[in-house]
């Protein structure tokens, strides 16, 4: 439910609230579990593939033309990078990033490898629909499309993510977190600098030394050692909505973002945002939050501490920021890209 899994349920939501469900059908691989999917006027067709790891995405590339060709679409609309070697019908593909080629570099060698023929196919497509405007300047400069054939779509948090009374005591009930806590959301691999969160926490913990660090997500194979951090792992939506909801500051080092939804989130929530400037956070964030000079540890960790102890505003600003955003409107935009295509 989180990256290409939010993104693809969310856009159906807002597909079904723009009354567009009865003219789609969802390709679905029947060699995993069923998606978790809304009610709706929407068909199912089925397809089965053998891998889901390094080499999806070249099966996918030999066998999803087949697939398409089957359901006879006047559209085919592709969530992710696994794409047709050919295109039967007019090709929509969402960009959700083009990150093994603009950070990291020889860190991120393996994934570009493993997403190397998804961003090669990616100029059949008639059109791609950048999730960020800085995407979109990725996609660009590295000519992987024309600008012609882009037009950026924002994304947008899940309505579950908004004020919620009572968060503080679930929290306290389920986590055993009480007082003052700056929150991270994510996986701790080096895009994301745990060692700077570790250092903004410790910055912000000279103005309060109680202060408490809570991390959630999926640790990741690499992570670091977090001392002193309060680690939850994965957590259910719920939950991590109270956990918004509930923390002092929301606080992201992250070096580089397709979108940054977890920062949405947040903001939907009430929650103070504190990020780096980098990417496309500024599109997101905007100054709803506090973002300081990209790799600023100290600033970071100012930032907190100044946003924990002016909450009742940065929620305030935040609250705003989030209403510029909907799966609504994200959809609306969507059904206009496919008539644009069929045009």
């Amino acid at each position: 439910m989180r990256g290409v899994g939010a993104y693809a349920t969310g856009l159906l939501r807002g597909l079904i609230q723009a009354g567009f469900d009865p003219n789609l059908t969802l390709l679905i691989d029947e060699a995993l579990d069923p998606p978790d999917l809304p009610p709706g006027e929407y068909r199912l067709a089925r397809c089965r593939r053998r891998s889901h790891g390094q080499f999806a995405a070249y099966e996918d590339a030999l066998l999803l033309a087949g697939d398409i060709a089957k359901v006879g679409p006047d559209v085919y609309h592709a969530i992710d990078f696994r794409l047709p070697g050919r295109t039967p019908s007019p090709l929509v593909v969402t960009l959700h990033d083009l990150i093994p080629w603009v950070w990291g570099g020889g860190k991120m060698r393996g994934e570009r490898l493993r997403f190397w023929l998804g961003r090669r196919l990616l100029r059949t497509a008639d059109l791609v629909l950048a999730v960020s405007s800085s995407t979109a300047a990725d996609a660009t400069r590295l000519r992987v499309t024309e600008p012609s054939r882009l037009r950026v779509i924002p994304e947008a948090a899940d309505p579950l993510f908004g004020p919620r009374e009572g968060a503080a005591a679930r929290v306290q009930e389920r986590f055993g977190l009480d007082g003052s806590f700056l929150l991270f959301v994510g996986a701790l691999d080096a895009r994301k600098d745990p060692a700077a969160l570790l250092g903004a926490w410790q910055t912000a913990r000279q103005a309060d030394g109680e202060l408490k660090l809570v991390i959630t997500g999926p640790p990741g194979r690499k992570a670091p050692l977090m001392p002193g951090a309060v680690q939850l792992g994965l957590v259910g939506s719920d939950a991590l909505a109270d956990l918004y909801g509930a923390a002092a500051c929301f606080v992201f080092p992250s070096r580089y973002e397709g979108f940054g939804l977890p920062c949405l989130e947040a903001m939907a929530c009430g929650c103070p945002v504190a990020a780096f400037r980098n990417s496309s956070l500024p599109e997101v964030v905007d100054d709803a939050g506090l973002l300081v000079e990209d790799g600023d540890v100290e600033a970071l960790g100012r930032a907190a501490t100044r946003m924990v102890h002016e909450r009742d505003r940065w929620r305030a600003a935040g609250l705003e920021r989030a209403k510029s955003f909907s799966w609504f409107s994200t959809a609306q935009a969507t059904i206009s890209a496919y008539e644009s295509v069929l045009r």
